[in-house]
């Protein structure tokens, strides 16, 4: 008898739990990248975001310990010191519409394969790991002053999320 893969007991494809496991990372990387930043300042976003990733794992949800726990196996465990390296999309815009559109793809697909409240509890996590990215580090301003918290171009790619997660 062979080992049902987890993503299987969860009713998922291997192509539909792809989706669902690497969005969280895909996401992480889209808010960080909404706008640009400085090495340090990205690296903080990173970090932010892995944290929250990380910690999903001990969620209540099935689904969303399973996404994190297989998302942390391919970025690296941060409780383990592991750094995953900063992807920097060439094209920001481009990335950021990708990642929406799989969102929607996944929204769709949550809503017909997951229970609602795994698929709430997901939906919901990806939005968090936005909104921890995006307010991670402070773009603009000179030595911090007059810095912007949330740039226009991050809470756009937020909100976006949000919306598509909340149809």
């Amino acid at each position: 008898m062979t080992d049902v893969p987890l993503y299987a007991q969860l009713g998922f494809t291997d192509a539909e739990w792809g989706l669902i496991a690497g969005l969280p990372q895909s996401v992480l990387t889209a808010a960080s990248a909404a706008t640009p930043d400085s090495a340090r300042k990205t690296r903080a976003e990173v970090a932010v975001g892995l944290d929250r990733i990380s910690d999903a794992r001990a969620s209540a949800s099935p689904l969303v310990a399973a996404a994190a726990s297989a998302a942390v196996g391919e970025a690296g465990d941060p409780e383990l010191g592991e750094e995953p390296p900063v992807i920097e999309p060439a094209d920001p815009v481009g990335y950021a519409a990708d990642v929406l559109a799989r969102a929607a793809e996944a929204n769709a697909l949550l809503a017909v394969k997951a229970s609602p409240a795994d698929a709430e509890t997901y939906k919901h996590w990806l939005v968090e790991i936005a909104d921890e990215v995006v307010g991670a580090a402070s773009t603009g301003g000179v030595l911090g002053i007059g810095a912007e918290s949330v740039t226009e171009s991050e809470r756009s790619f937020r909100d976006d999320l949000a919306k598509i997660l909340a149809s």
